[in-house]
């Protein structure tokens, strides 16, 4: 900084580091026009060490020591105004605005507004380069929207190395706007806590592998429970003695990460939804097609609509906004409850159930009801966005649930594969059926230590019944598992059908068209007041038509679904081909 007061020329360095009003430590040179200078460094704020400055500085200049003192003033005023500038610059909300052009905002708004709002999402993953993997992307996307909420959902990718889970999570990613996500590779144990007090509100913290942030877990965990954290730490004063300082960090948050790890610590898996990635011989198959078309000029001109899709989602998220999402069949929802688990799981379900609602507010009223002289503003929950996350959460949830992990419950349906083939080959009951580790490694492809691993566990979970396992003896094996809830590839016991909520083929529901030959789309119809003049306009409510949308009300639309709920379960969760059970 250079402050120039008639021939004389003050030089000012390290005022950057004096971010505290007690002191003005800075480096002070001043020099005249014949050459003659005098630098020290001293503390502004310090009255000794000004005196001492005015009166070597006059010396070296030759000046009366009122006029070196009358320059030390006026310095001292306007750097007091620039480290007030400096430090309010750094205690502001480090928020970024991003501003939508017409035709962007346009763009976004008739995404956010298309009845198939689904079958774009899952559309525009393709188009991006991610094939296969309906679910996990549709769940994924979900959970990043979740974001706006006050209780956030979070996501583990599991899966075997190279599977391409990191490539799955960096694709709904790709799709939130850059300024409402942060992406690290590894977390220290005490790094959430200085994070700044808002700069995770309502954005999506992604860890790139789940064990980088083995440090931070107690943090994370703690994150996503309270949704904020509060740690008192010691410091010291402007004096030098020591402080205790408390540092705060408000949330809510949504967690994103991965991991190769079989066994996922309890207490975090607990509080996530975990996704395991598509390993079968036909996603491979889809995946290498893929790779060898962005070798070709189709290729090229698609890795350039891209950018363009990416793009568009990004400014579609920039137009969600935090809203409260009203549930009016929320008491007539079942779940299943035999396990302590649950507790937990039907948050996520509940959650998963707002999301969609939350997506879809383009869609619907924003209503409005007066509680204690306050306007709360809300959107309510349709009968298909229940119908979409059964959908999903026979297939996420279901899995979750299950007394196995999910690579250990994979395994338990390969090794029934196995055993089925042999037994119908040579004609004899399971019961009598004996089979090896060596067996089971050479039928599924696996590795000898995940095999190891996971026959351990379904040992002591009783699926599997050890017989000649003494020393010097193979281990043989009897499969106790009869292949229960195969009709639906997962099971989950305790969702209520939304037909028994009135769903029905006259309601605005899901359409199940095919995307292309290889996918399922669902595509959520809208309401009777999607678009035109009224969209998103408040609409004041009494009490009493509020009670009356809770105790049944349907919806008014002349729209038809293509295909029921229960079309919709068989057809989005198929079971397995012939060649991929090989």
């Amino acid at each position: 900084i250079i402050i120039t007061l008639s021939q004389r020329r003050y030089r000012v360095r390290g005022l950057s580091k004096a971010t505290s009003y007690e002191q003005l430590k800075i480096n002070l040179c001043v020099s005249d026009d014949d050459d003659n200078i005098h630098v020290d460094q001293l503390d502004l704020y310090n009255a000794k060490q000004r005196q001492v400055f005015i009166k070597q500085a006059s010396s070296e200049l030759r000046l009366n020591d009122e006029i070196i003192k009358k320059d030390l003033a006026k310095v001292l005023l306007k750097l007091e105004q620039l480290q007030d500038e400096k430090i309010q610059e750094a205690v502001k909300p480090n928020t970024q605005q991003v501003k939508l052009s017409h035709e962007e905002e346009s763009a976004a708004l008739e995404l956010l507004r298309d009845p198939s709002l689904l079958s774009r999402v899952l559309e525009g993953f393709e188009r991006a380069g991610v094939v296969g993997e309906e679910t996990n992307k549709l769940v994924g996307y979900l959970a990043a929207v979740s974001r706006k909420l006050d209780k956030p959902l979070a996501v583990i990718i599991q899966s075997t190395s190279a599977a391409g889970k990191s490539s799955l999570m960096n694709a709904v990613l790709a799709m939130m706007p850059e300024e409402e996500r942060i992406q690290y590779s590894a977390m220290t144990g005490q790094s959430l806590f200085y994070m700044g007090e808002t700069n995770l509100k309502h954005k999506i913290l992604a860890i790139a592998e789940e064990e980088g942030a083995d440090q931070a877990s107690y943090a994370l965990k703690l994150l996503q429970s309270e949704g904020e954290l509060t740690i008192a730490s010691t410091g010291k004063d402007a004096d030098g003695n020591l402080t205790t300082q408390e540092y705060h960090v408000e949330g809510p948050v949504m967690l994103f990460s991965t991991t190769t790890a079989i066994d996922i610590d309890e207490e975090l898996m607990n509080r996530c939804i975990v996704l395991t990635v598509n390993e079968s011989r036909e996603q491979t198959r889809l995946i290498h097609e893929l790779q060898r078309e962005r070798e070709t000029l189709e290729g090229l001109i698609a890795s350039e609509d891209k950018k363009a899709v990416i793009q568009l989602h990004r400014n579609a998220q920039r137009l969600i906004k935090s809203l409260k999402v009203v549930n009016p069949y929320a008491k007539q929802l079942t779940f299943m409850d035999s396990q302590t688990r649950s507790r937990r799981d039907h948050m996520k379900y509940l959650t998963m159930i707002k999301t969609v609602a939350l997506l879809h507010q383009h869609q619907r009223k924003i209503k409005m009801v007066i509680h204690q002289g306050k306007a709360l503003e809300y959107i309510e929950v349709e009968l298909q966005d229940i119908a979409v996350v059964n959908a999903l959460a026979h297939e996420v949830l279901g899995r979750s649930l299950d007394e196995l992990p999910p690579q250990s419950s994979k395994l338990l349906q390969t090794i029934y594969e196995m055993v089925s083939i042999h037994c119908e080959k040579d004609g004899i009951n399971q019961r009598d059926y004996r089979f090896s580790r060596r067996d089971i490694r050479e039928y599924s492809g696996w590795g000898l230590t995940q095999i190891a691993t996971h026959c351990q566990r379904l040992e002591a979970m009783e699926y599997l019944v050890i017989y000649n396992g003494r020393r010097g003896q193979n281990i043989q094996y009897e499969l106790c598992y009869q292949g229960q809830n195969q009709q639906g590839k997962v099971f989950m016991l305790g969702l209520i059908d939304p037909v028994e909520l009135g769903y029905d083929d006259n309601l605005p529901g899901l359409s199940l068209d095919l995307l292309g030959s290889k996918r399922p789309q669902i595509g959520v119809k809208s309401g009777p007041n999607r678009g035109g003049e009224n969209e998103n306009k408040p609409v004041k409510t009494e009490v009493n038509e509020e009670k009356a949308q809770l105790n049944g009300k349907t919806h008014n639309s002349s729209e038809k679904t293509t295909e029921s709920y229960r079309t919709l379960h068989r057809t989005f969760t198929p079971p397995l081909a012939a060649e991929d059970r090989v």
